[in-house]
Formats: structure tokens, sequence, C-alpha cells
């Protein structure tokens, strides 16, 4: 198996042998690969996180660690090591990493592949090869290193305009003790970083030549699908599999073990169909007459369900942030506003299923899949098998979408124990239905909100309960709410200036695998925060736009040790140093989505314009929604405007089309997607019933607005999504003055 154009293990390591200059990043900072017959012999050459190889024909090899799934981390890793490098484009190769903690993360979620201290890393790689380059031509021509300079693949004499190509450089260059902190480019000098790029996986993309989880093969291979316990732990009472083994191509019927709750990313169990092709297999999986025990979560039902939530969001939960005296700020208020708002379950549904492919030979294990995370995966199918992890290599295909879905393995996992019964590689297809009926669904939520205003129109008090199953209840039992993480999920960080705030976690048991989507509790918090501002500037008979400015208070970074958490709050897994919360950065993007949007301009009757902004992941976003409401409730979206702060832009156009893609997926989960249960059962099936958004019903001008300042780069896959449902919502009011708090919207 390979992917066609991507640089083959076994011709990487042929040549390396004929010598060239290799650079690996890791933690400790930028170091040669020395002693090469021992580090052969040790039998894998990728040591840290990243890669830079220069081979002696002249090849640039860059090793891409995280997973590519139409963010453009592939080109974009290129794009930041190649530039420092001064590589000639055309020279760049690129080999996928295996799952392996010998690269750092490789988990490809928390928009963190290009963000924070990656971003500087992957530029010291390239900075460090191109000054031992520079090093190397200046000692071959007896100049001073300052006298030459790396260009576009060679090494220049500046004076007198010779050049050395790279390849000619490798082995002298190796000689060189790697430097410590080699100077980096000025921004003006970038050729790559910042500019339009196209993507190094496009042309087998568009030609069909690309290779995605369910595109992977192995010979002998065959194909399995598995019915799944309907209900989340259950497992398999009874199975008469006599008709599922007489549909032709169908070799056997092997019975699954369920993993008792919580299950983390071991498999839910149930009955594989194991065939010659994946029709057959789905045949006989039609024709198994399966009965299955009974389950703690029979009786879940998402009517009774949100019921309950609503209940526990009314009582006092978990203190998790106080500052001032909230109850006194409530009972002394000019006006005092409450409003409650609902987000259902959500399924990520990616456009290509899960898939897997494993060959299990004894105590080891080979696989390709699909994967967020392939060190999960590795990790996840030893435990399985019970072999060491170090006998499990998991290789990554291109992932046809994934939102937080392909980051839980256990369709890898089911594909290794297959393939240990068979003893032959099996390939594990999920279908639509089974993705949404047996996935991880993003968490459900209730928020009870209360807000006072003094007689001038101001927020003296906010006050927020939040009722949501966490993710952690589907590793650990006993969970029975948000943990701080996920508070600090737009809670814990609220930067209004509001002098008695108060948040509370209220009880919230799991009746299903919960799982992250993309952004995360960040949905529901941005829905029910954006929503509520625009509920009390109504309230104060003030311009939305202008409240939130206010809201905002001075431009200043806010001491998040200050905010009255009771715990230290998260930001991303980076520092408040690095990346503080600053709300002059919330000021430039809501002045700039109002700006480009025309806010403040009259609309007809029925029409209307939301705002909401929102930080995740260490980006700020606003948006401003254009909703029409028609005569019977139905909604178009003329125009929607989105301004994104993600700090320095490494890839333009994939931030462009990331924010797009976030638009569309934020409208889908206002306007149509909700995931519910009835007996414990997942209700929707596939997208006739699980609906996103449709093309007649997508935005007709769609425009994105970057606003790049200074720093590190932050996230950009996720941030996108949090203030598009609230901008709707807000939207739809201003146009009908009809309040929406409950989500999927459908009709206004």
């Amino acid at each position: 198996m390979t992917t066609p154009h991507d640089l083959e293990r076994r011709e990487f390591l042929k040549r390396l042998a004929a010598g060239g200059l290799v650079i690996a990043v890791g933690a400790s900072g930028v170091r040669r690969l020395e002693a090469m017959p021992a580090f052969f012999a040790a039998g894998d050459p990728f040591q840290p996180s990243v890669h830079l190889h220069i081979g002696e024909d002249g090849l640039v090899t860059i090793v891409c660690h995280r997973s590519e799934m139409g963010q453009g981390v592939r080109t974009a890793l290129c794009m930041v090591m190649g530039d420092e490098l001064e590589a000639d484009w055309t020279t760049i190769r690129l080999e996928q990493a295996i799952g392996d903690p010998k690269y750092g993360s490789q988990n490809t979620d928390g928009s963190s592949s290009i963000r924070g201290t990656e971003y500087p890393r992957l530029r010291l790689a390239g900075a460090a090869a191109r000054t031992m380059l520079e090093q190397a031509a200046a000692a071959e021509w007896g100049v001073p290193a300052t006298d030459v300079a790396a260009r576009n693949g060679a090494v220049v004499h500046v004076a007198s305009g010779r050049s050395l190509p790279f390849g000619q450089l490798v082995s002298r260059a190796r000689l060189f003790p790697v430097p410590a902190a080699p100077k980096l480019k000025d921004a003006s000098q970038f050729r790559f970083i910042g500019k339009e790029v196209a993507g190094l996986d496009l042309h087998d993309i568009l030609t069909g030549r690309a290779v995605f989880g369910q595109d992977a093969k192995m010979p002998g291979m065959k194909v399995a699908v598995i019915l799944h316990p309907p209900v989340y732990g259950a497992s398999v009472a009874t199975v008469d599999a006599s008709a599922a083994l007489k549909v032709k191509g169908v070799e056997r019927v092997i019975t699954l073990a369920t993993t008792p709750i919580p299950s983390g990313f071991q498999p839910l169990g149930g009955v594989a169909v194991v065939a010659s092709s994946t029709w057959a297999a789905l045949q006989g999986r039609r024709a198994l007459k399966v009965t299955w025990t009974a389950s703690p979560n029979d009786a879940h039902d998402s009517v009774a369900y949100r019921a309950a939530l609503q209940a526990s969001s009314r009582a006092p939960g978990r203190l998790v942030r106080k500052q001032g005296d909230v109850a006194a700020a409530l009972s002394s208020a000019a006006k005092k506003v409450t409003a409650e708002y609902y987000a259902p379950h959500l399924a990520q549904a990616p456009m290509e299923p899960p898939a897997a492919v494993a060959l299990v030979t004894g105590d080891t294990c080979v696989c390709w899949a699909c994967t967020q995370d392939p060190q999960s995966a590795r990790n996840e199918v030893a435990a399985a098998l019970k072999v060491p992890k170090e006998n499990v290599t998991c290789h990554v295909t291109l992932l046809g979408g994934a939102f937080g879905r392909k980051s839980k393995p256990d369709y890898v996992v089911e594909a290794a124990l297959l393939s240990r019964e068979m003893k032959a590689p099996v390939k594990v297809v999920w279908t639509r239905e089974d993705d949404l009926q047996n996935g991880f669904p993003h968490t459900v939520a209730f928020q009870h909100l209360e807000g006072s205003l003094d007689a001038t129109g101001k927020v003296t008090a906010w006050l927020h309960r939040v009722a949501s199953p966490s993710i952690n209840t589907t590793f650990a039992p006993g969970v029975t709410d948000l943990s701080d993480g996920e508070l600090a999920l737009g809670i814990l960080d609220l930067p209004y200036a509001i002098p008695n705030v108060q948040a509370e976690s209220c009880k919230a048991a799991a009746h299903t695998r919960i799982g992250w989507f993309r952004s995360v509790s960040n949905v529901p918090h941005a829905f029910a925060i954006s929503s509520f501002v625009d509920e009390l500037a109504h309230a104060a008979g003030r311009d939305p736009r202008d409240f939130i400015l206010e809201l905002l208070g001075p431009d200043r970074i806010v001491d998040m040790t200050k905010v009255g958490a009771v715990k230290p709050v998260d930001n991303y897994g980076d520092t408040w140093e690095a990346h503080p919360l600053d709300t002059a950065r919330y000021r430039k993007v809501v002045e700039l989505v109002t700006m480009e949007a025309g806010w403040g301009k009259k609309l007809p009757k029925g029409e209307g314009l939301g705002l909401a902004v929102h930080r995740s992941f260490l980006t700020y976003v606003a948006v401003v929604v254009h909703a029409k409401v028609g005569a019977n409730g139905e909604i178009a979206i003329p125009r929607v405007d989105i301004a994104m702060d993600c700090g320095f832009v490494v890839h333009p156009e994939r931030v462009r089309s990331q924010a797009e893609g976030a638009v569309i997926m934020g409208l889908s989960n206002a306007m149509t997607s909700e995931l519910s249960f009835k007996r414990g059962r997942v209700v929707q099936s596939n997208f006739n019933d699980y609906r996103v958004l449709r093309m007649s019903a997508a935005p007709r001008a769609l425009h994105v607005h970057l606003a790049p300042s200074g720093g590190l780069p932050g996230g950009v896959g996720e941030p996108g999504v949090p203030p598009v449902a609230p901008a709707l919502a807000n939207a739809i009011y201003a146009a009908t003055g009809k309040r929406h708090r409950s989500l999927p919207l459908g009709k206004a």
C-alpha cells in the first residue's frame, strides 16, 4: 500500500544511505541524525516529531506527522519548512508518518497542526538546514558564510553569482554542527508562507488517484461489516447466521465481544460478517437474526432527557467561576433577563465513513486507516490484541472528512480483531448508517442564563448554568458533569467586563458514547452566550454591535488568574502568556465583520442581520448572518460574512476554505442537524433524516475577511463554527421579533 506520489519508505532509506543531510526537530530542539550504520540497524530512522531530509539528488523530503483531511496540513507543513530552507518547491517530496510517539503528538484535533509552538519548531528545522548548507558552500569556496545565501534550492555566492545546488552540498553540510538558534527569515522574505500555494494533494484528489481509507487494499483481503448493538451497553444474546452464510461470497460470521461501559475507544461489539466483497458482506448482515441483552440505556429518550437536563440546569450546580455577588446584583437589578438554551446531540458525519484494513501475523499487526490519531490507533490495537505497542504499525491514508470522529479508532481495532480470527487481511467498512447510529455523538446541552441591567442599560450580573454530559463519561465511570477543560470552552474564559459573574456545572448523566466534534463544547456554549448577549442588548434598547463593543470594555489583556475561576483555566493546551485573551482582537473582528456586512443598513420587512463573536482555539471570529424569513417561516440566507483573526496566516487559501466550510457546518448545526434517541436507539440513519445543509439552503454569498495580527498562528479548522448558529438566531429575531433558543431552528 502506498499513496501515489508519496515517497516510499524503502526509497527514502536508499537515499539516506547514499548520504544526505537529515534534520530532526523534537521537543529538545533541532539536531542532525548521526551514526548512520547504527541508525539503520535500529530499524527506523525517524526519531523525532518532524524530519527534513535533503538527498544528494537534491530532493527534499518532509515527513508529515499529522493527518490530512482537507485542511491542507501537508501542504502547509511543506510551506513552512520549505520556505525557511529556501527550497525549490518542485523538489519537495512528502512522506506520511506512521503512528509513533517519537513524532510527538500526532492527534490531528484541536486545530493544533500549525498553531502554537508547532509553527516556530517547523521554521526552526528549515532554518537550521539552510544555515548548514550555507556554511558548506562557504567552506567549499573559502569565503565567509556571511557572503553566501541560500536561494531556491541552491546556495549563491552573492558577490560572484556562482552557485551550488543543495544536492552537491549535503555531504559537506552534514559535518557542521547544527546551530542551536539559526536565524529565521524576516516575513518580508517569505516565498511560500502566507502566499497562495496550490495543495500538494490536489492533482491526485482531482484525478482520483488519492488513497482514502475506503480505498485501502491488501492482497488477499477480506471485507467485513458489523451489526453493532442498537443500544450502548447491550451485547449479543443469540445469533442465527444460517441465512447469512448462504449469501454468495460470505465466508464467516464472527461474534465480537462488547466492551463494558465506559468503553473508551474499544469496539462496541456485535456480529461481523466477513466476505469476499463489500456487497456480499452487506447482504449477509441483512440476513442475520440477532437478539441483544438488556442495557442500562434501554429507556433513554431524548425528549425525557431534555426535561431532565432542564431541571438540572435550574438548580445550583458545581461552582466553577465566581466574581462579585451575582445574587445581590440580580435581586437589585433595574431589569432582569432570564433565558434557557438547548442544543442537541450532533453527529460528525464525515463524507467518508470510517474504514480500516489490518493484517495480523503472529504477534504483529500492520494496519491502514483514515485516522486522525495513528498513535491512539496503535495503542488501542495493541491493547485489544494484547501485544506490545511496538509490534503494531499504523499507516495513515487521506481522510474524507473527520470532524473528530476519526480520532476514535474503534473501527481500526475491529479490523485487527477480525484479521486475527481470519488469519488474513480484513477491511472493516462502516456505512453511513453505522456511523450515525453507533458513533461518538457530540454532547447535548441545556443552559440556563440570568443577567441584570442597571438603569443605564449596563450589564451588572451574569449567571450561567450548564447541564451537559462530558466526553470523560466515555472513558471513566462516575463522571456527572463537564470537565474544567470543557468549561474553558467559552464559559470560564468569558471575556466581558461584567462586575458580577457566576458559572456552574450541573449534573448530566450520559447514555451514549460522547465524543468531540468540530469545536467541541464551544458549539453549544457560543450559541447560549452570543444569543443571550443579543437578548440583553435588546432589553437595554441598544444596537447589538454597540452593546457588544461596550460589554468588552477597554482594550486589555484579561488576567485569567483574576476571573474568579475555581481552578486554573486551560488555554487549548497553550500558555496564556503566548496566547493571551485580548479584548482588542475581539473588537477588531466585530468592527471588521459589521463594516463589511453593512451593519445598520435598512432591510425589507422580514429580513434582519444577526451578529455573534466567539474566541476558540486561540482564534477570534465574528459572524454576521443576513436572514430572510418567508410568510410560512422558511429561512433563506442571502449572505454571511465571517471575520477571523487567527494570528499570522500561513496558508491563506486553506484558511478561507476552512472558514467557508465552518459557516456551512454551523448553519447545518443551527437549521437542520439533530441526533435523537428513542428506547436507547439513535432515531436517525442517513442524510435523509440527519439533515445537513442542502445546496439550495446555502448562503447566496459568503465572504471571508481575514484580520491577521502579529504573534503565533492560532487554530483555523474549528473556530469558525461556534458563532454561526447564534448569529443566525439573532438575525431571525431581527427579522421577525421571534426569539429561538432551541436547535435546530427548523422554520422561523
